[in-house]
This record gives structure tokens, sequence and C-alpha cells, in this order.
């Protein structure tokens, strides 16, 4: 019963892990791809294949875990997904500690975990899946699931029916999401909402930091952390003639209140002058922008196509997105950072329609033109 209840549970935890990340593999790959760049593990010839790795993985967490959960194949799948999670634990215990990956997409954009709550989520699940092996054990000497009993081959064919069912299902999910965008949107910019709404809130309730100062005595070597109120209060820390002082390079900027938390408060605008027209598209009746990630991979065509249709909105405030500030001919250019547009958009271009800043359509620009 035990053993039971803890398979199923690890499992779904599998299963979910895995479908969040199948819906929307563009997304993961670029979560992949921040691995790849020198930051991390400097592999940037690597970052071109994200998309690939973010399949393989994606579908070995989902088959293993459909396996798990239609206990099959038990010694193979459990030994398996122990070397996933130790894997996976190496990759989330990197970005822990060195702090370069700050959100691993364990669970895509549906649920946000920080780099150390993915390592603890890791080890718990590589604990019950060890656990799981030696209360499994003994059936590991049993007759295989095909065995000569006809009643136990005829359940294990409906076992791998179901696996095959599944797996299709899965397959179109993922198709979709790579080639169109995702049918599930987990993120925050999905359609119905108001980014208006969305930026207030971030005012309302930010994050607060505060600087913690390294101090260094020069006389008696000895260092302290001090954080910016008490820097002020103390006058022994600047005070004319102070052996006190900062060790610039070493000072800390820490998180001491969580604010709202939205992918929103990356939403800025600025056009090829450096002025922000953030302000200016959400405020608008209406707003249509394109955005490109990668403006160099779109084809001069294609973009020639969706300018034409975005001129034909005369009422519409109308930007073309990008990187560099000559990506657009005929639509007027505005830059953004790289990974704010990839929260936006999945595909290279996209077009997002707003109306008084609240998002109304989004699709990639082959499906916007047709």
């Amino acid at each position: 019963m035990i053993k039971g209840l803890l398979r199923i549970i690890i499992a779904i935890i599998f299963i979910a892990s895995g479908f969040v990340k199948a819906v929307d593999l563009v997304g993961f790959s670029f979560k992949m791809e921040e691995y790849f760049e020198p930051p991390v593990f400097n592999m940037p010839f690597l970052e071109k294949f994200a998309l690939l790795f973010s399949v393989i993985m994606v579908v070995l967490e989902l088959w293993l875990g459909l396996m798990l959960l239609l206990k099959l194949k038990l010694k193979f799948t459990l030994s398996a997904l122990i070397s996933l999670c130790v894997f996976f634990g190496f990759l989330t215990f990197y970005s822990a500690y060195f702090n370069v990956v700050t959100d691993c997409g364990c669970f895509g954009d549906a649920i946000k975990f920080t780099p150390w709550q993915s390592f603890i989520k890791d080890i718990v699940l590589l604990a019950g899946l060890i656990i799981l092996f030696i209360l499994y054990s003994k059936e590991f000497q049993k007759a295989d699931e095909y065995s000569d009993r006809q009643p136990t081959r005829s359940y294990a064919k409906i076992k791998y029916a179901v696996l095959g069912v599944c797996s299709l299902i899965l397959i179109y999910f993922m198709t979709m999401g790579i080639v169109k965008e995702p049918l599930i949107d987990f993120r925050d910019y999905n359609i119905g909402t108001d980014l208006n709404a969305e930026k207030k809130k971030i005012a309302a309730n930010p994050f607060e930091y505060k600087t913690f100062y390294s101090m260094k005595n020069e006389k008696t070597k000895e260092v302290r952390k001090v954080n910016q109120d008490d820097y002020i209060k103390q006058t022994e820390y600047w005070a004319e003639n102070t052996p006190w002082k900062i060790e610039e390079d070493k000072n800390e900027s820490v998180l001491v209140k969580e604010g709202y938390k939205s992918e929103i408060a990356k939403f800025k605008v600025e056009n090829t002058e450096g002025g922000e027209v953030t302000d200016e598209i959400l405020n608008a009746p209406e707003a249509v922008i394109i955005f490109s990630y990668h403006p160099h991979d779109v084809s001069p065509e294609l973009l020639k196509q969706v300018e034409a249709k975005v001129n034909l909105n005369k009422n519409a405030v109308k930007y073309g997105v990008s990187t560099i500030p000559t990506t657009f001919k005929t639509v007027k250019n505005a830059m953004m950072d790289e990974t704010a547009i990839k929260t936006i958009a999945r595909s290279n271009p996209f077009v997002l329609t707003l109306k008084n800043g609240k998002i109304i359509d989004k699709q990639p620009a082959k499906d916007y033109i047709k």
C-alpha cells in the first residue's frame, strides 16, 4: 500500500513536471541555452541544439513517469529515473551554489522554484526513488510482463496501449508548442492579461533590497558586513580619519522583502534614441507590436509581409521591437532585452495586439499574415 502510493505520487510529479515543459518546449529550450552560456558551463556551441536537448529530456521525463505510474519495466524505469534525478540534482546544485541560473524551469512557467528549492526537490525525489527501488527489488526477479500467462500478458498489452495513446497526445502538444504557440499558456503574458493592472500591482508591492557594505578596518584588518541603515547611523564607519573603508567589489545587494512577482516588470520598450515608449504602448486604444529576439534569423520577405499587414491598421500604435535598432523598414523600431522578448514571444517573429494595455491577441508572424 505504502510503496504503491509513493510510486503514484512520484510518477505524477514527473508527469506534471514533464507536461508543463512539453507544452512549451521552446520556452524550456531558452532555459537550456542559459546553461550553455559562458557564465555557466561555457559551451555556446551547444546552444543551437538546445531545443533538441529539451525534447529528449522532456520525453524521458514524461515516458519514464508514465511507465512508473503504469508499473512497466520497474527495474529499468526506476534506474533511469534515479539517473535522471542525479543529473537534474547536479544542474540545480550548480545553479544554486554559483547563483548562475535563477530559475531551472523544472515546472516551466506554471510553478517558479528558486535554485535551492529545485535542488531540495531533486534530493527528495531521489530519496523517494531509491526507497522505491529497494521496496520493489523483490519483484524484479519475477517473470516479465510478457510471460506465458495469458491474463498477465493481456494486462501488459493494455498498459502499453495506454502508454501509446498518452504518447500520441503528448506529441501533439509538443509539436503545437514548437510550430505555433503553447496550447496551454502558463506565462504572465497570456491572452486577457491587463499589463497596466499588473504594472500597478508591481508598483504597489515592490521588491525591497538593502545594500550590505563590506567594511575593512585598515588598522586591525577586521572585516564586517554592515547594512546601509547601520552604516548611516554609526559614524565610526564614515567619520573623518576613520580606519574603516568600504571594499567596493565585495558589497552585496540582499533581498529583504519579496514583492509582487510578475514578468510584466520587464516590459520596458525603448525607442532607438533610448527614450522609453512603454507608456505610449500601454495607454494606446490599440497597439500592434512585432517582436523578434533573433532578427538576423528572420527572412526579410517574412518581415516585409508582417510589416505590410500591421501597417493596414491605420489607428493603432505600431512598433517593431527587437535587439537591434534597424530590424524593421516600415514600422518604427524599438528595443527590448532579448530575455524579456523571449518571455513574451516563443516564435520569431511574433505579433502582439493590445487594447488599452490588455492583451487581446498573440500570434506567430506566419499565422498573423495568413
